[in-house]
């Protein structure tokens, strides 16, 4: 399950719940008038980016996970992995081709071919791949695919065999992101997961004994109710274990209307304590590392060169589009998501068609922007680019980042580095920022929220 900081803005992806830390003094922040000013103009790039990825929502589950607050579709747990004309399916796969072929496009400006797809859920792996083979012929014919383009799919253990995974890769998917959550039978039971340890090392096997798939990543989740560290040092080496080339890990969120938001509360037993969920972060930072793999992002870890295209879609703030259910689409500046209920998803569309609804380009607040950029780019191992951020929003406000940030570099959470990305102290050879791994990721929410007060006081 994926979180954003701003999730009314983006699609699924994830934010730590950040433990408490040791108290660090805190300091009069930086707010010249010309911060102000400069935060308070209004940007209007000269042209806006066209969007080259498209995010697939698949809301269908066998069951609700305990921790779920995701817009689905629960099938039942008895849901066959072969079935092929469950009419939920094919009826909301009907519905989604509608909405993509209804989708406005600048007849003006040349179109870019999709470079990245992802197909997320729910559990995208229920569905049918001949469903799945018209939704790519349908983006095909609405934007093209370039013929390198990244596909990605979420796949559950007891969803799928090998016949239809190797039907998927038929269809062009070379990307498998496998939910398998923990390796322990009362930690998956307790979560409300339909799948059992067993199908997750039959999942792994089919997987990695798939022709043509060399792509693929496995999810866990910390912080688990009853979890222990033993429990998950257990599920870190399991993971390396298997070999895949990109690992997400995602601290629990405990969402209000969930049945986890029901029976527990942050940071009470049996759920960890806010230092025992910093240690298990700890732990996969430390092991991950070790093992070979990259902390690029927050939440992600890849071998060399098997970085998430998709998912850097959304840490660079490049354009995107979305949809079905409860998707969310970033295009020509204005951020916006469909309904997450059905029968209002069905409306949504049918305006679409009727030319009712416009999303026209909007020109946003400087100050937005600017935040949208910091809370992206610090979420990563290569951080804010400052030279860039200057020339966007201005020399002042790069400055008065950086001396805010000052007090973070000696205590450790914050990284100024220059051009060759060597570590510097202070002043004018800041070429980036970033946050330290694992303290400054872990302090994640508290320095971007200094970030925003910066920007806007």
């Amino acid at each position: 399950m994926l979180r954003s900081l701003r999730q009314t803005f983006l699609p699924p992806i994830h934010s730590l719940q950040i433990p408490k830390l040791p108290f660090i003094p805190m300091y009069s922040l930086p707010c010249p008038s010309t911060v102000c000013r400069n935060a308070s103009t209004t940007l209007q790039p000269p042209s806006p980016p066209i969007p080259s990825s498209a995010y697939i929502h698949l809301p269908f589950c066998r069951k609700r996970c305990h921790y779920c607050d995701f817009p689905i579709v629960a099938l039942g747990s008895s849901h066959s992995n072969t079935a092929t004309d469950d009419p939920r399916i094919t009826n909301y796969t009907n519905l989604l081709l509608r909405e993509i072929t209804a989708t406005e496009t600048d007849t003006n400006t040349p179109s870019i071919p999709l470079e990245t797809i992802f197909f997320g859920g729910g559990t995208p792996s229920l569905v049918p791949p001949h469903l799945v083979s018209n939704i790519l012929d349908t983006l095909h014919c609405k934007f093209g695919i370039a013929h390198n383009a990244e596909i990605s799919i979420e796949m559950d253990p007891g969803t799928f065999d090998a016949h239809k995974l190797n039907e998927l890769v038929e269809l062009g998917v070379n990307r498998v992101s496998l939910g398998v959550q923990a390796f322990q039978e009362g930690l998956l039971r307790a979560c409300g997961r339909a799948h059992g340890v067993r199908e997750v090392y039959e999942a792994i096997d089919i997987v990695t004994g798939c022709t043509g798939l060399e792509n693929w990543s496995m999810d866990l989740i910390s912080s688990l109710p009853h979890q222990t560290e033993a429990m998950w040092a257990e599920s870190l080496k399991c993971a390396v274990g298997a070999r895949p080339m990109h690992v997400s890990v995602y601290d629990l969120q405990v969402e209000q209307g969930t049945k986890f938001g029901q029976l527990y509360k942050p940071g009470e037993f049996p759920l960890p304590s806010d230092n025992q969920s910093a240690n298990l972060y700890k732990m996969a930072s430390e092991t991950l590392r070790n093992a070979g793999y990259s902390h690029y992002e927050i939440s992600s870890y890849c071998k060399s060169g098997y970085e998430c295209k998709h998912n850097q879609t959304y840490w660079q703030n490049k354009p995107f589009f979305g949809f079905g259910l409860g998707s969310a689409s970033y295009i020509n500046g204005n951020r916006f998501s469909r309904p997450r209920r059905m029968n209002e998803y069905t409306e949504y569309v049918r305006k679409l068609e009727d030319g009712m609804i416009k999303h026209d380009r909007i020109n946003s607040e400087a100050k937005d922007m600017a935040m949208d950029v910091v809370m992206l780019s610090l979420r990563t191992a290569i951080g804010l680019d400052v030279a860039s951020f200057s020339q966007l929003f201005g020399e002042c406000l790069a400055v008065s980042l950086c001396k805010a940030f000052e007090p973070f570099v000696e205590s450790g959470h914050i990284v100024f580095m220059d051009l060759e990305r060597v570590k510097v102290s202070n002043g004018s050879r800041v070429a980036f920022i970033r946050l330290s791994d694992p303290d400054g990721f872990l302090l994640s929410n508290e320095l971007i929220s200094i970030a925003f007060r910066v920007i806007s006081p």
